[in-house]
């Protein structure tokens, strides 16, 4: 059984509709109820921004500071994490050029963001997310990187050095600067962290479609997971077989690429391919319920694997997640959620529609920027 990991306080200021807010949280899960547009998805983002990069809703950091305050914002919160109790806060302070948060653990300064992996894993799924299956497939690559990242926290970087790279690549040949000294160092390190991305990638798919193949039956459809548009079927070869096949690859197609303005050829080209196992068919000409389910489905399985692979249930944020299901698969869902022996932050317009979680949840109100008991 999975350790559990948990939130005791989050505390808010000048955060989106928020000019201070502060809950007191014990171990179950939270339900936050409220109109719309009250900001209980505002509180979820906070909670997001207790793992590296920009939240659930990927947001440029100065946008998230209240309108009208004076300085930046913060998030800080007291969890029960991987490595015991720990108090995290980050945030933006006044007059700072906002493309990264500071972040410091214990009241001491941390040296990335990277550093919030060592304590705890959050997951989420918002109503955003429910055009996954239809559409860009950028949106894929980017919910796939972070299935990744929960397992793998090295995986960030990479990706992150890969896009450097690429972009420095792209530069020179669209500036008609085949300097062979140049290029080739540039490629030399795109092959490296190419091929490590794409692993990493097939190797969380394999593990996850490993689980859902001995899962037991749930109210929600089986996923079948694929990879494709970069070294696809490439596993179990070995890494400088591949990188070397890339970096020729990417040799071979400067020009090519100098003619399009961009790099055509690696795991920036990758897309996660969904199919529902049970009607066999591709997860995009599924209706739009069975598509929520699939996507339900796909993150509870990662969920667990996360809780598997690393002994710790991950925190998950499920923003209006029981919207749009009846009332059995509502308790189904609070029943696996609760299974996964972790805490969910769940948001919802009915309190009524969490009835089935009784006092496993403490239960909040929200109404225009206030937090009520």
């Amino acid at each position: 059984m999975a350790e559990k990991t948990f939130l005791t306080r989050l505390t808010l200021t000048d955060f989106r509709n928020y000019a201070e807010a502060s809950l007191r949280l014990d171990q179950r899960h939270v339900v936050l109820t409220g109109d719309n547009g009250s900001g209980k998805t505002n509180l979820l983002e906070a909670v997001s921004f207790l793992s590296p990069g920009r939240g659930l809703r990927r947001a440029v950091l100065s946008d998230v500071t209240r309108v009208g305050a004076s300085g930046g914002f913060s998030v800080f919160a007291e969890v029960c994490g991987r490595e015991g109790e720990v108090s995290i806060g980050t945030g933006i302070e006044a007059g700072e050029e906002a493309t990264s948060r500071r972040l410091r653990l214990n009241g001491t300064s941390a040296r990335s963001v990277e550093e919030l992996t060592d304590h705890l894993s959050v997951l989420w799924l918002t109503p955003s997310m429910d055009g996954l299956f239809t559409g860009a497939s950028a949106d894929r690559r980017r919910f796939l990187d972070r299935l990744v990242l929960s397992l793998d926290p090295a995986h960030g970087r990479r990706a992150a050095d890969y896009e450097r790279a690429m972009r420095s690549r792209n530069r020179l040949l669209s500036e008609g600067r085949f300097d062979p000294a140049w290029l080739s160092g540039i490629e030399v390190q795109m092959a490296e962290l190419g091929i490590a991305i794409a692993a990493a990638r097939s190797e969380m798919l394999g593990l996850l479609a490993a689980l859902i193949a001995r899962s037991s039956a749930t109210p929600f459809p089986s996923p079948e997971l694929s990879l494709s548009g970069f070294m696809d079927d490439e596993a179990g070869r070995p890494f400088a077989e591949l990188e070397e096949e890339f970096l020729t690859a990417l040799r071979d197609s400067r020009h090519r690429d100098a003619a399009a303005g961009r790099t055509l050829t690696g795991p920036h080209r990758t897309d996660l391919l969904v199919r529902h196992r049970e009607k066999d068919m591709e997860a995009e000409r599924c209706s739009t319920g069975e598509q929520k389910a699939l996507l339900v489905g796909l993150v509870l399985a990662h969920a667990r694997l996360t809780a598997d692979m690393t002994g710790h249930a991950p925190v998950l944020l499920l923003d209006e997640i029981a919207a749009h299901l009846d009332e059995g698969r509502r308790a189904a869902l609070f029943d696996l959620v609760d299974g996964l022996g972790g805490q969910a932050f769940m948001t919802g317009t009915d309190r009524a529609m969490f009835a089935a979680l009784g006092d496993r949840a403490q239960f909040f109100t929200v109404h225009q920027g206030a937090v009520l008991s």
